[in-house]
């Protein structure tokens, strides 16, 4: 134990070493711009003794908001997409539902957002990926997605070179807590805390100070030789999957699949650890995934001999914008806190009215000068020094956005273009200049995706019954890691207890589909795609729906009901199934009994007719007359009947013509709607 302290303790001490810059560089960088300390200290001390004003016009956090809440619109997507032959599309959608269903239950927009702020205005954010309960009187666990509140708290592996950290083989992540929590929470099993012990006294500032502990999560990687087994079916599994499986194990035991051979590979294994510098509090225990399971967000990446630094959005623009600041407030002290201007006249010209001691303090209706003397004079004021303060300032502003990359098109601003092509272009500039920011975030979401598909296979092995989501955002439940019957629209076949069915033998099931996702069988590989959320990407198509239907008003039957599918109306679904039904009454359905009948009565009088024409010919004509009288008596009959069912039939092209006339009237309310909706202004 003495030993594993000692080696955590020394990894601790290079990781710290490593970040020691980045870190303090960090910390200024969000003092400068979260927290307004743009002033030095020993100017600002030096003002406030003279009591002059000292203005902070932060300029920078519009820029940072910026870059943030544009990666907040276009949020990075996992997708999963299948790699060799034991994949499969089907399951890779399950997949990527898993994913979105881990990412809604955990909140991982939260930890998303929190990490890229902290990239943008101090160069490095965190979030994790944990196993916890699903709930507090369950076993089964889930995985989560959790933010980092606090950037400072993770110390990560100093020779790592990836751009998304995926090299990491050691991390801690630190908790500084209180004497008194450590002792309540680590203390009353082992009879309380010798903070006098040499393993206590010995600890360094970084462990111990006189009123708190650091707890530190020891996350280690190893190289490890793992036996893997190749199966009669190609498929490829660790050795010891094969008795963990319990498919794989029923089916190797049943023969169906037999291990055709093995071979020793080089793979991962990560553990963690929880220590304070003197103790292990938790033993070390595997972790279910071949990567460290924290995910670092960068900012600015430039590496020097080796060494890697971040650096936020603002750094350089710092000096920048403490001028703008200087010269607001030299402006301001020069023209609103300036000496008022004297009167300069004979000390007799103002010993006729004492009011004149005031005059540049109070407002009098008049001033007396005495008899004889010439009224006093005001002197000029001079702003020449006021305009030139108020021009550095505009200087530095506009240094403020030429080091950042965004002017005011980017800001949503005036500004020099006049064209709406020359305002995007500008903003465009202004998007590109940054956009390593947005990568970097999409390189980091990739990389959890990784280690998600790392870890679902393991977290959630045997036969689930698992909920999935859609990129609608609709929820459904499949079954996974077992054969399991489905009807014709896919979904699965429940039983009463709401379990898959699986029964071949049932004959009331032959003709259902036997389906299988197995998500421990094949290969997965991670897509990610940043743009508009789907509900944007509703809206706009609503939108461009819209529009074709006013350029050609005859495509409203086709798009109709889509449009109102995506629009923003309660009961949106039930408008659009009421508008396809209506349009289906553009070519009227007769009910099929109907149109059998007329089927059946147009071949009647087609026989008839064609009997008729074979008696008109028979040599016996007095007989073939009256057999031609009975035809026609039956041809009449039968035309009667066709006749009425006609009218069956025109009624009903009647009753949908009101039905077309009633579609059209709620077409152009949904029209007005839309564009009523379109023009509403923003709140």
């Amino acid at each position: 134990m003495a030993d594993d302290l000692k080696e955590a303790r020394d990894a601790f001490e290079r990781c710290m070493n490593a970040e020691k810059e980045n870190r303090i560089t960090a910390r200024d960088d969000i003092d400068f711009a979260m927290l307004n300390k743009q002033w030095p200290a020993e100017i600002r001390q030096q003002r406030e003794i003279e009591h002059r004003p000292i203005l902070t016009i932060n300029k920078l956090t519009a820029f940072i908001r910026q870059v943030v809440n544009d990666s907040r619109q276009n949020k990075p997507s996992i997708y999963v997409a299948p790699v060799d032959s034991g994949a499969d599309i089907e399951t890779a959608n399950i997949l990527e539902g898993i994913i979105r269903n881990i990412e809604a239950i955990s909140s991982a927009d939260v930890a998303y957002d929190t990490a890229v702020e902290q990239a943008v205005s101090s160069g490095f954010g965190y979030w994790r990926i944990k196993l916890d309960y699903a709930t507090d009187d369950a076993f089964d666990t889930d995985i989560m997605i959790e933010r980092i509140a606090n950037q400072f708290s993770v110390y990560g592996d100093p020779n790592s070179t990836a751009a998304d950290s995926s090299d990491w083989d050691v991390c801690f992540v630190t908790d500084r807590i209180p004497k008194k929590v450590y002792e309540k929470r680590y203390g009353e099993d082992r009879g309380g805390i010798d903070w006098d012990s040499e393993s206590w006294t010995s600890l360094n500032t970084n462990w111990l100070n006189d009123d708190s502990v650091t707890i530190a999560e020891w996350w280690r990687r190893y190289d490890v030789d793992r036996e893997v087994a190749l199966l009669t079916d190609g498929r490829v599994f660790p050795v010891e999957d094969l008795e963990t499986n319990d498919a794989l194990a029923t089916a190797l035991a049943e023969g169906v699949i037999k291990v055709e051979k093995t071979r020793t590979v080089r793979s991962k294994r990560v553990t963690q650890t929880i220590i304070s510098g003197a103790e292990v509090l938790e033993e070390e225990k595997e972790f279910p995934c071949r990567y460290i399971p924290v995910v670092p967000v960068y900012g600015n990446e430039i590496i020097v001999e080796g060494k890697r630094y971040f650096r936020s959005l603002i750094h350089n623009a710092k000096d920048a914008q403490m001028m703008f600041n200087f010269w607001r407030t030299a402006a301001t002290e020069l023209v609103a806190l300036a000496p008022r201007v004297p009167f300069i006249g004979h000390e007799t010209a103002f010993s006729a009215d004492p009011n004149w001691a005031t005059a540049n303090a109070r407002s009098h209706a008049f001033l007396m000068v005495a008899d004889g003397q010439q009224y006093p004079q005001r002197q000029p004021l001079d702003g020449g020094v006021a305009a030139g303060a108020l021009q550095e300032a505009l200087n530095a502003s506009d240094d403020i956005k030429a080091i950042v990359g965004m002017y005011d098109a980017s800001l949503g601003a005036r500004s020099n273009e006049t064209s709406g092509r020359a305002i995007m272009a500008r903003k465009a500039e202004g998007d590109v200049a940054t956009f390593h920011f947005i990568d970097n975030l999409t390189r980091a979401i990739k990389h959890t995706g990784r280690i998600l598909i790392d870890m679902i296979p393991r977290v959630y092995s045997g036969a689930k019954v698992m909920r999935v989501l859609g990129e609608d955002g609709k929820a459904k439940n499949v079954p996974v890691n077992q054969q399991y019957m489905r009807d014709e629209n896919g979904g699965p076949i429940m039983d009463a207890n709401g379990k898959p069915v699986n029964d071949s033998e049932n004959t009331e099931l032959q003709s259902a589909i036997i389906a299988m996702h197995d998500l421990a069988t094949g290969k997965y590989d991670v897509v990610v795609k940043s743009g508009p959320s789907f509900t944007t990407r509703r809206e706009e198509a609503a939108y461009q729906m819209q529009e074709m239907i006013r350029a050609f008003p005859a495509s409203a039957p086709v798009i109709g009901p889509a449009m109102a599918r995506n629009l923003d109306w309660p009961q949106a679904d039930d408008i659009a199934e009421k508008l396809e039904k209506m349009v289906g009454g553009e070519q009227p359905e007769i009910p099929p009994e109907l149109q059998q009948a007329i089927e059946q009565g147009q071949a009647q009088i087609q026989q008839l007719q064609t009997e008729n024409e074979q008696l008109k010919s028979d040599q016996g004509i007095k007989q073939a007359g009256v057999q031609i009288d009975a035809a026609k008596v039956r041809v009449d009959e039968t035309k009667a009947q066709a006749d009425m069912l006609r009218a069956q039939a025109d009624l009903m092209n009647a009753q949908t013509e009101k039905e077309r006339l009633e579609w059209e009237k709620i077409q152009a309310q949904a029209a007005f709607l839309a564009e009523t909706q379109g023009q509403m202004p923003v709140m």
